[in-house]
């Protein structure tokens, strides 16, 4: 199928791909409770020809459509939840419910997948291979619905040959995309510090174990991480968002606690950072006769880019877009559990800039945050061109 074929399909389809964003951003749901969502995708999903649907790790959904002729398996991802904030937005789409939005782009990402799948399926004639649409529950939320999905059988049968994942990102211009081979996102692990001592009175500490004071002190001396055991070429984060001690002003808690998130870009660092978590959190506080402890949650892993196939898209994007509008990213500290699937398929993991040059750039999970609806286009065209190519 030629470009020109392709970018008058997608002409045709988009009022009503904008449609069903529309009532995605309306409609958003939390992690693990995307029962509407689903409803929605699965009612679209129905009305397609040569299909197959199933149903897997609760909310998600799998669709595969198979061509008449031989030729390479792709995979698509999207994302079904929401976040939970209280949109501010003033749009006549905004958020139904209360408390809950789409600030990361996921209503854009199915809405332009359903669109996407509805092409596909109206011209299996031109299809060679399969494709495979994957729309994931739980991206914001550990262990996070990629995972879940592996591991109920998404690839039992056979896995594909590529997958491919698309964002939006505030960062970029509508009508431009991002790439960048190898390591691109971060491993994200929960960090939970816990020190316990004697409490007392605050104007009496020689007599009481002060742990608000240890816990100052260990996060102080855990930011040396970086300065002293890290190679400096390597990227690394470990910032603390949450301090809790149940004590008041003359008051000298038992307990104190500290929850933080750690960021790296390297899989073999990652586990010894960890050790050295333990180490500096278990001594630091013994020097104030206190005893921690650390809890680590292990997050998502680094999202590594397959060399071969992020180069052969870009050249793709380059051919369709013009080259002024295909740009390098940068290495970014944010996660995503797209990196589940990377760890076991060839991935390409790319963002599409959502931004209109009349507005300003809100980031992502923000409550004003709203992608430029026009993107949509973009958001089909070059994901329509790998599977026609």
């Amino acid at each position: 199928m030629d470009q020109n074929k392709i970018k008058e399909l997608v002409e045709d389809i988009i009022p009503q791909v904008e449609s069903w964003y529309k009532w995605l951003h309306q409609n958003p749901e939390l992690s693990g409770k995307e029962f509407k969502t689903n409803h929605f995708i699965v009612d679209k999903l129905n009305k397609l020809t040569h299909k197959g649907i199933r149903n897997i790790a609760g909310t998600g959904i799998v669709c595969e459509i198979q061509g008449k002729e031989p030729g390479k398996h792709i995979a698509f991802r999207a994302e079904l939840d929401a976040l939970p904030i209280e949109e501010k937005t003033k749009v006549e789409y905004k958020s139904k419910n209360k408390g809950v939005m789409h600030a990361c782009g996921h209503d854009f990402h199915m809405a332009a997948l359903l669109g996407i799948a509805t092409i596909v399926s109206e011209n299996i004639n031109s299809l060679k291979g399969k494709v495979t649409f994957i729309f994931q529950p739980s991206e914001e939320s550990l262990p996070g619905g990629a995972l879940q999905m592996i591991e109920r059988g998404l690839f039992a049968s056979k896995k594909p040959d590529l997958i491919i994942g698309q964002h939006v990102l505030p960062d970029l211009p509508t009508g431009y995309v991002g790439f960048r081979s190898g390591a691109y996102m971060a491993s994200g692990d929960e960090i939970e510090i816990t020190i316990e001592g004697k409490g007392g009175h605050g104007a009496l500490p020689h007599l009481a174990n002060d742990v608000v004071l240890a816990l100052s002190q260990t996060i102080v001396s855990l930011q040396q991480i970086k300065s002293r055991f890290v190679n400096q070429t390597e990227p690394f984060v470990l910032s603390f968002g949450k301090i809790e001690a149940n004590g008041a002003t003359n008051i000298l808690p038992e307990t104190a606690t500290a929850h933080g998130t750690m960021r790296t870009l390297n899989e073999t660092w990652r586990e010894a950072a960890k050790e050295q978590i333990i180490n500096i959190v278990e001594k630091t506080s013994q020097v104030f006769g206190c005893k921690g402890s650390v809890n680590i949650r292990d997050g998502y892993p680094v999202l590594i880019n397959d060399k071969h196939e992020t180069e052969q898209l870009k050249q793709l994007a380059i051919n369709i877009l013009g080259e002024e509008k295909v740009v390098d990213l940068p290495i970014r500290m944010t996660t995503d559990d797209f990196s589940r699937f990377a760890q076991l398929i060839p991935a390409v993991y790319y963002r599409i800039g959502v931004t209109n040059k009349n507005k300003k750039d809100v980031g992502l999970h923000s409550p004003t945050f709203l992608p430029d609806i026009s993107a949509l286009k973009t958001a089909m065209l070059l994901p329509l061109t790998v599977i026609f190519q």
